[in-house]
């Protein structure tokens, strides 16, 4: 007889895991121009020429303006009990300045009270990179002023929904609007400065903090303040000196750029030196590093996949492999001697590496740098080509291995000590992926962008099952 094989044990969460999904304003709600909504700058981004792809642009979106209880009920379907999504400033604060408009606040009420009446968790994001267009045309970003009108956005925001919503994140990887948006351009508003760049790291900074302090200021105790950070794991090609070296300046640009000010203090001193030659940080005014070094009540990491580095002598000429698009400018400033490698695996329809250690890696970088502050997941996925057959069915089995891959990734971290506390799959539904248009599919649940109609993906069945169950099904247990 053959020799028994014991089942292998299930992969279980513990029982307060918040199962959700994420997405952002600009991506999914349309109706720009109605309610009192001005431009942002990704309006203005994706209506220039050549900007996005095939020219797509926001207007319409996914219509979730109109739709939003349909996709809350569809949530509440699938037993999803968390979800994140972002305010658009101008929809509450039209051109970033003056009063409040209370039809767009009522959007964010009613949104959040469906939530509520369906038992699902709201999480809300303040910004998710879609800065009011007037705000830019005074300098955006890297103004300092651009912080200050953020503080007061968060407390409109925070005196409105503060007593409904315990979950609140200030920034939407900062790392995206400072270096895609200001360094490389290939993200609103497009512009390619990398001193421009580090001015706008030090001012989200200084936003994050101006803002946590405004919105405790306005809400009750109980509630959570955090900020989801795209920290970057970032691995050496080889064991060389100066690819070692390499790795320190990238990570200091991706992560200790916003990691030193908000969880330790200060800026990395081999990042302020690395980028001498760019800039002499002299916009880091006295007082700065303290309002940035607010204490979190959780943070929230976004994570899709690993760096690879090395010297720029040991790598071939081309295009640079970082996964930040393609441009002419890079968002890495001060490191034009390093070079950006392809990692070796199977990839996502945006050509990234499908790699759950980088998950499992990261956060417990975050339970190391910030000891005692609970962790969320707040962004994770794939995008791939998903398409109905015949009978209108959504099957994506290639996100279903995907989503077990890092879930599981994110139990191990658990098991190993992290308190991490839930899990945001993005995106629940497919919708304007930025620069890449309505190309790419993060989606657990398919739109035809014609009629604007949501299929639910196998992948999020079986998301579904696994918050229901608060145990990961098998890849094919759909």
């Amino acid at each position: 007889m053959p020799e028994s094989v014991e089942p292998a044990t299930p992969v279980t969460f513990p029982p307060a895991f918040l199962w959700g999904a994420a997405t952002s304003a600009y991506q999914i709600e349309g109706a720009v121009r109605e309610d009192g909504r001005t431009p942002s700058i990704w309006d203005t981004f994706s209506h220039t020429p050549g900007k996005t792809a095939g020219g797509d642009h926001g207007d319409i979106a996914v219509d979730h303006y109109h739709r939003f209880r349909d996709d809350v009920a569809l949530m509440a379907d699938l037993g999803l009990n968390a979800y994140r999504f972002s305010v658009s400033w101008s929809r509450v604060r039209p051109t970033g300045r003056g009063p409040a408009v209370q039809v767009g606040l009522d959007f964010y009420r009613a949104l959040v009270d469906e939530l509520l009446e369906k038992g699902i968790k709201p999480a809300l994001t303040l910004y998710h990179w879609d800065l009011p267009q007037e705000l830019e045309d005074a300098g955006g970003w890297p103004v300092r002023d651009t912080a200050y009108r953020f503080a007061e956005y968060a407390q409109i925001v925070g005196e409105a929904l503060g007593d409904r919503v315990e979950q609140w994140i200030t920034l939407n990887e900062p790392w995206c609007s400072a270096f895609l948006g200001y360094g490389s351009g290939v993200h609103a508003p497009g512009r390619t400065d990398g001193a421009a760049a580090l001015r706008a790291a030090h001012h989200l900074n200084l936003a994050h903090g101006l803002g946590a302090t405004a919105l405790r200021s306005v809400m009750p105790a109980r509630n959570q303040v955090a900020v989801s950070l795209n920290s970057s794991v970032v691995r050496p090609l080889s064991q060389d000196p100066a690819d070692l070296a390499a790795v320190q300046r990238i990570d200091d640009l991706a992560n200790g750029v916003f990691h030193g000010p908000m969880l330790h203090g200060a800026y990395p001193e081999t990042l302020l030196s690395a980028t001498s030659s760019v800039t002499d940080w002299s916009f880091v005014q006295d007082g700065d590093l303290r309002t940035a070094h607010q204490p979190l009540d959780a943070l929230g990491i976004n994570y899709y996949t690993p760096t690879l580095v090395s010297v720029a002598a040991n790598a071939p000429r081309g295009p640079r492999a970082d996964g930040h698009g393609a441009s002419e400018s890079s968002p890495w400033p001060g490191s034009e001697d390093v070079a950006f490698h392809q990692t070796p695996g199977e990839r996502t329809e945006m050509g990234w590496t499908i790699d759950p250690t980088g998950l499992h890696d990261l956060i417990m970088r975050f339970s190391r740098e910030a000891p005692g502050v609970p962790l969320h997941i707040t962004e994770n996925g794939a995008a791939y080509d998903d398409k109905p057959d015949p009978d209108g069915r959504v099957h994506d089995p290639d996100r279903i291995a995907y989503l077990h891959g890092h879930l599981a990734a994110v139990r191990r971290a658990i098991t190993d000590g992290a308190d991490v506390r839930g899990y945001y799959l993005w995106s629940l539904l497919d919708n304007f992926e930025w620069a890449y248009g309505y190309e790419k599919r993060f989606g657990a649940v398919y739109v035809d962008y014609a009629t604007l109609s949501r299929t639910p993906k196998s992948s999020a069945y079986w998301y579904g099952r696994a918050a229901r169950s608060g145990v990961l099904p098998g890849v094919d247990e759909v």
